[in-house]
């Protein structure tokens, strides 16, 4: 990708009216463009940290016997009626609009009933299950407040898993295979040392629901973390009584802001018996199918990572989702430079994710840029390196500056 040729250009400006930091970074580093309040576009750069986020949930998934659909977002009233969820009194952020026919659709906000509909024709026997589906699509929720940018949208781009099985046991085998899968994820975005499994509110269904939480200041959640343990409790259901079912100390807790970042729901069979999703045991015997679900909101992680890691220079994406881990600066118009640099992005641009800022533009501009976008690697391509057979290169989490031979390019991203 060349700088020269991308649409999106940076801007030093802070957009009226965002009161997000993240949505404020991302904006002015041309990642994303504001429609309104809680709902962005995803431009070329954003779009490309968006889907490596995407990519490294979607392994871990495929990892653990997911399969991947595409669901409608909108929404049958017909199915929520059967589950008691259409009225607004029960789920009081949908939106709702209607069709030409005067009759009336939800916009998904989860998929729960429609994934029970389409499993229908597909599941009548115990030799049917287990099976596991998810989605990665955007999600639609009615917001009172969206002041967070992108990480609490009326938009926003989402991670449904849902599991049908034959038992408790296999419900819950799998349930702590999703809880392993979802650490991995996090660690291999960045923010695994900072993430930790938090015990919540079950809600209907459940004792207790495990939501991720990342610790960070910029957390509008609470959690008491114990370090040694390394799990939490929520704000909301810290009790003595709590703390003794799961066996933590209050002396052992500290208290911390978070942000979440994933959750996960025991649903029992409620759902499924209400749209008759059941099968036949080996003695032909029906019984309920058990439910599970669980989120991760892509894009809400992407507002975090952004806002979490950012220094007075701009963004610092992890090497995992980064637009790009090189960005070659050309420094000079000299004929030698401009082929050194030529010559250096064509040997690597298949290999390396590399942003190439050919621009003829002021080095100190250039620079600026490179650290505003958040790009792991500086690679500065000048007449003072080409002189000397090298490359100037600067991790963006350090001021120290190296020089290394052209041939060891190759070998940044396996540092």
């Amino acid at each position: 990708m060349r700088l020269s040729k991308l649409y999106t250009k940076t801007s030093k400006t802070i957009i009226a009216g965002e009161p997000s930091k993240n949505a404020q970074l991302l904006i002015q580093a041309g990642f994303i463009h504001k429609e309104m309040a809680g709902v962005y576009s995803f431009l070329p750069l954003g779009k490309k940290v968006i889907d490596n986020i995407s990519q490294i949930v979607r392994d871990e998934m495929n990892s653990i016997g997911g399969q991947e659909v595409q669901m409608s977002i909108m929404q049958s009233r017909e199915l929520w009626l059967k589950t008691n969820r259409w009225d607004d009194k029960v789920i009081d952020n949908w939106f709702k609009t209607k069709l030409a026919n005067g009759s009336e659709v939800g916009i998904g906000l989860t998929h729960e009933e429609p994934i029970i509909n389409a499993l229908l024709p597909f599941v009548n026997s115990y030799k049917d299950l287990p099976v596991y589906i998810y989605q990665i699509q955007s999600k639609f929720r009615n917001e009172l407040r969206a002041k967070s940018g992108l990480m609490r949208g009326r938009e926003f781009i989402m991670k449904d898993l849902y599991s049908f099985s034959m038992n408790q046991k296999e419900h819950q085998d799998f349930y702590e295979k999703v809880a392993q899968s979802y650490l991995r994820i996090y660690s291999k975005l960045g923010i695994g040392d900072i993430t930790v499994r938090t015990f919540a509110d079950g809600g209907y269904f459940s004792k207790f629901s495990d939501e991720f939480q990342t610790i960070s200041d910029i957390g509008e959640d609470t959690i008491f973390f114990d370090k040694e343990k390394n799990i939490a409790v929520n704000k909301e259901v810290y009790r003595p009584e709590v703390l003794q079912d799961i066996g933590l100390k209050e002396d052992n807790l500290v208290e911390k802001k978070s942000v979440e970042v994933g959750n996960i729901f025991s649903l029992g069979s409620k759902y499924c018996d209400s749209l008759g999703l059941y099968f036949l045991d080996e003695n032909g015997k029906k019984q309920s199918v058990i439910m599970g679900c669980y989120g991760i909101g892509i894009s809400r992680l992407m507002g975090l990572i952004a806002e979490h890691f950012a220094d007075n220079k701009g963004l610092v994406w992890p090497s995992s989702i980064a637009p790009a881990k090189v960005c070659i600066v050309r420094i000079g118009d000299e004929p030698e430079v401009i082929s050194e640099a030529e010559k250096i992005y064509t040997k690597y641009k298949n290999h390396i994710d590399i942003i190439y800022d050919d621009r003829n533009v002021r080095a100190g501009e250039k620079f600026a840029d490179a650290d505003l976008l958040g790009i792991p690697i500086r690679l500065v391509v000048s007449k003072n390196t080409v002189d000397k057979g090298v490359v100037e290169i600067k991790y963006r989490t350090s001021d120290k500056i190296e020089l290394i031979k052209i041939d060891k390019i190759s070998e940044l991203t396996a540092r």
